[in-house]
């Protein structure tokens, strides 16, 4: 008999037409737990019922020594509603944590309509190529009709309740790691590496510490003229190689040293109130003009007309072509001439003096030279106005810098004789020089750190600060391409820095700008 009702068991083990036993599911599961809380609910309200009326003749709160105290009793344990309580989450807000989409709300005709439009406008539907204009204006009048007027900003779907906003206060846990991770793509264009040590450093013995003299230019040949006391040293920054000028005697040195605009001539100013022009080429003296009385601290040049300042305060303008080369001579200052630059066009010069006067004189129509009288007389300096730079890319702004007292950069339009800005830079400000390749212009100072400044204009912040002089920085020199500056201090150093290095793909488009734009003149003329 034994082997007969395992026969049976096994059998019915093995049927294939019984429902399939195992697990009950997750639904079942859910309608179990919840009967099982109302259940226990139950039972433990009319128990809390049945203990209140005393029923078994037990009291659930106990006297002892006076004070009471609940019982607990043996065996407890937490409710079944509880523990679910546990494990289910809070309900969100809105109804629920998915936004589905209202069907109550969507307008299928419109929906259809879309698809259809979509599809007969995509031109690599072969199958839609045959519709006539006729049966797409009455596609258009349809879709007019369903909405009253365009459709193309109607919705397909809308969703029953919107996102919930986040609360007054709340901060996104996340931003600090995406703000320190990710940089904005404006601040990754604006930014660029700039060395702050020099990259050559020249030994510059016996150059004058003096404020009011300009002793160091840079010519469009990459060469680099130094006066140093009584001597003017040549140097050529392609091949590094030095050669001397020429040796003043014993009593006088030179003042100035400004190179022309185009070509191998390089004029100087001496002590004794002459302009020298000499043909750096071969190494020779072309001519002495004279004109002044006292020293030569400042030269520019406007083509073929050389303007001087002495230390009289006086103007000379010279014109090299001819034998008799004084052309006019101004009373400009009431003391020494310590800036003087021609603006890029020609049409203004800017005079500054010991004075604390800044001058702007117009160019006589059709001449290299300006007017007798200045077109404005500038105050606003508290110290003398040494540097003067003009800007490459407007030629009527200025920019002028005071000495000690001052400590400040004012911005001109010489145009209306306005101060566009003006900062203080809280150092002597010794001069100045814009870059060519960014919008930027660079101060060297002197009292009391020494340093060089590049400032982004017109905003006028700080870009960066080279140091490096351990005295006053009185002179500064762009090279030709506009990347290195050159900076002299009274501490006999000349120290070059690669400040204004232009990258590659903006170095291609500004040559080829430059090349159009030279193919131009060409044309022109």
């Amino acid at each position: 008999m034994s082997h007969l009702r395992f026969m049976k068991e096994l059998n019915n083990l093995t049927r294939m037409d019984d429902s399939i036993k195992g697990p009950p599911p997750r639904w079942q599961k859910k309608c179990l737990e919840n009967s099982n809380s109302s259940i226990n609910l139950s039972i433990n309200t009319s128990k809390k019922v049945l203990s209140s009326s005393s029923i078994f003749g037990k009291s659930p709160i106990k006297k002892n020594d006076g004070r009471t105290k609940k019982t607990p009793s043996k065996g407890s344990r937490k409710s079944p509603s509880k523990i679910l309580s546990r494990r289910t989450p809070a309900k969100t807000p809105n109804g629920g944590d998915r936004f589905i989409p209202s069907r109550a709300t969507t307008n299928f005709d419109i929906s259809h309509h879309k698809i259809l439009q979509q599809q007969n406008a995509d031109p690599d539907k072969d199958k839609f190529d045959d519709i006539s204009p006729t049966k797409r204006e009455m596609q258009r009048l349809i879709g007019e009709n369903l909405h009253g007027g365009d459709i193309d900003n109607m919705r397909v779907l809308s969703y029953r309740v919107k996102a919930p906003a986040a609360p007054d206060g709340y901060q996104n846990p996340l931003k600090v790691l995406y703000s320190q991770t990710k940089t904005p793509a404006s601040v990754k264009a604006s930014t660029r590496y700039i060395p702050q040590a020099p990259d050559r450093i020249l030994d510059a013995p016996e150059i004058i510490d003096d404020y009011y003299l300009n002793l160091v230019d840079w010519s469009n040949s990459n060469i680099l003229a130094v006066a140093l006391g009584a001597n003017v040293y040549l140097w050529n920054a392609e091949t590094g190689s030095i050669q001397q000028l020429f040796e003043l005697d014993s009593n006088d040195y030179v003042c100035s040293v400004s190179w022309i605009q185009e070509g191998p001539h390089l004029a100087i100013g001496t002590t004794l109130g002459n302009t020298e022009l000499w043909d750096c080429s071969e190494m020779k003296r072309v001519r002495v003009m004279n004109g002044h009385t006292a020293r030569v601290g400042s030269l520019s040049w406007n083509s073929h007309v050389l303007s001087s300042g002495c230390r009289l305060g006086k103007i000379v303008h010279h014109d090299v072509r001819q034998r008799n080369h004084l052309i006019s001579t101004l009373n400009a200052h009431s003391q020494e001439i310590c800036g003087l630059k021609w603006s890029n066009d020609g049409k203004y010069l800017a005079s500054g003096g010991n004075d604390n006067m800044l001058l702007i004189w117009a160019s006589i129509a059709g001449q290299n030279h300006t007017q007798t009288q200045p077109v404005y007389t500038i105050n606003q300096h508290n110290a003398a106005v040494k540097a003067l730079a003009w800007c490459p890319w407007q030629n009527n702004v200025l920019a002028s810098g005071g000495g000690t007292a001052d400590r400040t950069i004012r911005f001109w339009n010489c145009n209306t004789g306005a101060c566009l800005n003006n900062i203080d830079t809280r150092s002597q400000v010794c001069s100045l020089l814009w870059s060519t390749n960014y919008k930027e212009i660079i101060s060297g100072h002197g009292y009391a750190q020494n340093q060089l400044t590049i400032w982004k204009y017109p905003a006028m912040t700080k870009v960066a600060e080279l140091t490096g002089h351990t005295s006053r920085v009185l002179h500064l020199a762009m090279s030709p391409d506009g990347t290195t500056v050159l900076s002299a201090g009274a501490d006999e150093t000349l120290r070059l820095w690669k400040c204004f290095q232009m990258d590659q793909q903006k170095k291609k488009d500004y040559s080829e700008i430059k090349s159009v734009a030279s193919r131009l003149k060409q044309s022109i003329r």
